[in-house]
């Protein structure tokens, strides 16, 4: 079975690498051209041939609930906090979700060949994460504005990908941008390391869930208390979701 995983997930990464180029490239080439929707949704349409190859090729499902707790509306704000196990998620949110998305992530992310430089041209908010004061305020002032028009950020408030079954530190950058701006959270949790695991080269077949929270309402509230009320249903229902890794 390690064999056939392995020879999976080769002809996966081919299938990225194949179809990332050209992709990439037609979105440099039109980006002078289109709306940054459009461009957006140029991008989705990548994302969903990675991910309809991983269910066909990986054998990975995903299974999505709670739907009912997404805002309603083409200009309704949301500020997204997930769980962050694998690349997985990352691919598969902007497949998922019917809004445009604004994932906020490292500067670094823009060097890489082909797939960064099509990310350089959407409209997300890189940051420096030397410069905490210029990164934050810059994540507020676009936020505000992409927010405004309907766009939902984000962001993976532990930071970095966690393997199976563990807990990182939850930061309040979210929940600060939510305050800000008061835009309500979304608290979703993911159990991707299930078939993805974190740095792990062989995927295996199975189901990744992802649990939709409640929206929590984020005026009048402190990020830190925000926060914590975040993070206590993310790591309760990934013990729900992924039982065997937290016995």
């Amino acid at each position: 079975m390690i064999a056939v995983n392995f020879l999976r997930s080769v002809l996966h990464l081919l299938v990225m690498v194949i179809t990332v180029i050209p992709w990439a490239l037609v979105v440099i080439a039109a980006s002078p051209f289109v709306s940054s929707t459009t461009l957006y949704w140029m991008c989705a349409n990548w994302l969903r041939v990675a991910v309809h190859s991983g269910t066909w090729i990986l054998g990975i499902r995903n299974r999505v609930t709670g739907w009912e707790n997404l805002p309603v509306g083409s200009t309704a704000p949301a500020v997204l906090l997930l769980k962050h196990q694998s690349t997985w998620e990352t691919f598969a949110m902007p497949t998922l979700m019917p809004h445009p998305l604004a994932y906020v992530f490292k500067k670094e992310l823009l060097y890489v060949p082909f797939f960064g430089w099509a990310m350089g041209r959407l409209d997300m908010i890189h940051i420096d994460r030397s410069k905490r004061t210029q990164a934050f305020n810059k994540v507020v002032e676009q936020g505000q504005r992409l927010l405004d028009q309907g766009t939902w950020v984000i962001m993976f408030p532990e930071g970095t990908r966690i393997p199976r079954g563990e807990k990182g530190t939850y930061k309040t950058g979210g929940t600060r941008l939510a305050v800000a701006t008061g835009a309500p959270v979304i608290p979703i949790a993911v159990s991707s390391a299930k078939c993805w695991p974190r740095k792990a080269f062989i995927k295996r077949p199975g189901v990744v869930d992802f649990s939709i929270g409640k929206p929590i309402p984020s005026q009048g509230r402190e990020a830190d208390e925000l926060m914590r009320e975040v993070e206590a249903w993310i790591e309760g229902e990934m013990r729900r979701l992924d039982p065997e890794a937290y016995r």
